[in-house]
């Protein structure tokens, strides 16, 4: 049975995707959990995120790291109504096997994301930290990561 929740919160982020960031949409990702802690997206392989090698386009890849990363924290900004707006300072990329099927991204930073978000608006100046995102494919490889991603955040009350 669906866990409904995140069947809206998988609508929710594909509109806004498809209004907002297109590329996003494009790649059909899925919410499995997206709460104040974890953020786990999984992103299907399709004809239009693979490769010529027929696994997934480091683009798509990207991309899942991005939502996973981000996700977290857009959400807790929307709940807060705070005023802070954040994006990506950097990100790093470490590909460690050939993401062969579909694919799930995995932030665990949530407590991090909101002590950021709380030095953000309290300092009213720039603050920055990093997220770890790990990319498995559970069909394929069980729990072993295809890729680890640092994402640094940057935030800023507006």
């Amino acid at each position: 049975m669906p866990n409904w929740t995140n069947v809206k919160a998988t609508w929710s982020i594909r509109l806004f995707a498809l209004a907002k960031i297109p590329l996003i949409a494009l790649v059909r990702p899925t919410i499995v959990q997206a709460d104040a802690e974890v953020c786990i997206i999984r992103i299907p392989l399709s004809w239009i995120v693979k490769n010529h090698l027929r696994t997934m386009y480091f683009g798509a890849l990207c991309v899942g790291a991005d939502m996973a990363g981000g996700l977290i924290v857009m959400n807790m900004i929307r709940a807060r109504r705070s005023r802070v707006a954040f994006l990506f300072k950097d990100f790093h990329a470490e590909f460690l096997k050939r993401a062969e099927g579909a694919t799930v991204f995995t932030c665990l930073d949530g407590k991090k994301l909101a002590n950021l978000l709380e030095r953000a608006e309290a300092s009213g100046e720039r603050e920055e930290d990093t997220v770890e995102v790990i990319a498995t494919v559970p069909d394929k490889l069980q729990d072993e990561p295809v890729a680890v991603f640092t994402l640094t955040i940057s935030m800023k009350k507006r």
